[in-house]
């Protein structure tokens, strides 16, 4: 076998089945996890194939197709993430585009939306014409796959970078979501007028010193303005928790993502905010991944962890 970054074993008259167990051994030694899922998509996205049609296995690679296959082989053990080079990553069921300006959106993600979904339905107000608003949007993923959910629902999303804004816009559109989508550029709650029923945010959380001790897909591929959270990660935790309460409606619900060991932190700015049932959740690692509160208004009363 050819050592990775060297894509000699990839010639014209190969197999796809041949063809994804070597892109599966080349990933092996390129120390990525699930080797094969990601082959099969790799040969997949060179050959424009669907999966039906990959297991079938006999169809012959021609070079322009091996071409491909290799120029996608060797981003990928070049630790460039499978989903930025196959243009897209699934979240909530939903497939969503992305492109340089915005984070690859992941599982751990998908807790916050859990969350949200679980006060609404706490609430029973799955039918209820609520207003959301997403800061820090990116491809629009958490705002989208909510609306996806909450049928009666409209929302806004936000995010610094143009790039970034348009891709969220596409996805809405391709998502047949647009008509209670909107979005526009901004930073964090500048400009946002009226009162919103959820306000939720993936925000940058990273220590600027830490971002060099990531691993490459996120360090080399991940947009740095959408990681960098200042000296100690909080930065943008202590601007949204001051400024949402003036953007929460009576009753209204923030919730947050946040890094690893960082949930009771934020969870502690909430209260001093005067967050009522402030609470937590923590993802399928285990790990608090989500801080969350009701409005300030009274007395602060309930708590919950889990």
């Amino acid at each position: 076998m050819s050592a990775p970054g060297d894509p000699a074993n990839l010639s014209p008259g190969l197999t796809l089945r041949a063809a994804v167990d070597l892109l599966a051994n080349r990933l092996v030694a390129a120390d990525i996890d699930e080797p094969r899922r990601e082959a099969r998509l790799l040969v997949m996205t060179a050959l424009g194939i669907d999966l039906a049609t990959l297991m079938r296995g006999e169809q012959i690679l021609l070079g322009p197709a091996v071409e491909r296959l290799a120029a996608l082989l060797l981003r990928r053990e070049a630790h460039e993430p499978l989903s930025r080079i196959i243009g897209r990553r699934e979240f909530f069921g939903l497939d969503f585009e992305l492109n340089a300006a915005t984070l690859d959106p992941r599982p751990d993600t998908e807790t916050l939306v859990e969350a949200v979904l679980a006060d609404v339905d706490a609430g029973v107000r799955r039918g209820a014409p609520l207003a959301l608003l997403d800061i820090g949007t990116g491809t629009g993923a958490i705002l989208l796959a909510l609306l996806a959910n909450l049928p009666a629902a409209r929302g806004v999303g936000v995010d610094l970078a143009p790039e970034a804004v348009a891709m969220a816009a596409g996805n809405a559109e391709r998502l047949g979501l647009s008509a209670r989508a909107a979005f526009r550029q901004g930073d964090l709650l500048a400009g946002i007028d009226g009162a919103f029923d959820i306000i939720v945010s993936n925000p940058p959380y990273i220590a600027s010193a830490e971002i060099t001790t990531l691993e490459p897909e996120v360090r080399l591929h991940d947009p740095h303005l959408a990681l960098d959270g200042g000296p100690d990660g909080l930065s943008f935790y202590r601007r949204l928790i001051a400024d949402a309460p003036s953007r929460l409606a009576p009753e209204g619900f923030l919730a947050l993502e946040v890094g690893f060991g960082q949930a009771e932190t934020v969870d502690g700015m909430m209260e001093a905010a005067g967050f009522r049932t402030v609470g937590m959740r923590r993802d399928l690692g285990g790990i608090l991944r989500v801080v969350f509160g009701r409005a300030p208004a009274g007395d602060k009363s309930g708590r919950s962890k889990g």
